[in-house]
């Protein structure tokens, strides 16, 4: 954009936490995250308003300002979109499969009346396909692997114990409405030692 002198970013704590190594030899547990990742040269000033918040703090801060549910409340979603989210090498065609499935899962988990009891959650495309039988032809397609946890600030969660009538219903409507998967599996790892996102 031609006059800019600030880019704006909504970094929270637990990404500088994750991403950059503050004190000697800690490890980085984020390495796609905007932090630390920008170029020398970019004639803008960064502004990062809440880096010094955890989420549940940016929330509170949010509800102060009287900010719609809809964006209070809405999962964190990762800042490189659905590329981390695909564990392979990312073409056209597996961003639209993730996306159909990713689609349906939440629009499940809202039908269900969960989407506010889950901290984040997201479709992973897995780079494996598997065996499977559709009407009477065998096929041979992609798995999708569907994560939910719960949490307070991210930097610990749970895998979210969805009631199984919601995870019949998403498998099969991901497996029968999404072309390409015939395999869904549910992530049931907490972090730690698993991260949220799998990238």
């Amino acid at each position: 954009m031609e006059g800019a002198k600030w880019l704006g970013q909504g970094t929270i704590y637990p990404d500088i936490i994750e991403s950059v190594s503050i004190n000697g030899p800690s490890a980085t547990i984020k390495s796609h995250h905007n932090v630390g990742g920008l170029p020398e040269k970019m004639h803008l000033k960064i502004l990062e308003p809440i880096n010094s918040l955890f989420k549940d703090e940016v929330r509170r801060v949010g509800k102060a300002l009287n900010l719609p549910d809809a964006i209070l409340k809405r999962h964190p979603f990762p800042g490189p979109g659905l590329a981390i989210r695909i564990i392979d090498d990312i073409t056209p065609e597996k961003v639209a499969i993730l996306q159909e499935a990713d689609a349906i899962f939440i629009d499940n988990l809202k039908a269900f009346d969960l989407y506010d009891k889950v901290w984040q959650a997201g479709a992973i495309f897995l780079p494996v396909k598997t065996v499977g039988v559709m009407g009477d032809e065998r096929t041979y397609q992609h798995v999708i692997c569907l994560r939910a946890v719960t949490s307070v600030d991210g930097m610990t969660a749970d895998w979210a114990d969805l009631p199984r009538d919601f995870l019949v219903k998403t498998s099969s409507d991901i497996i029968n409405k999404v072309k390409g998967i015939n395999r869904v599996v549910y992530d049931i790892s907490s972090k730690p030692p698993a991260t949220i996102e799998w990238e």
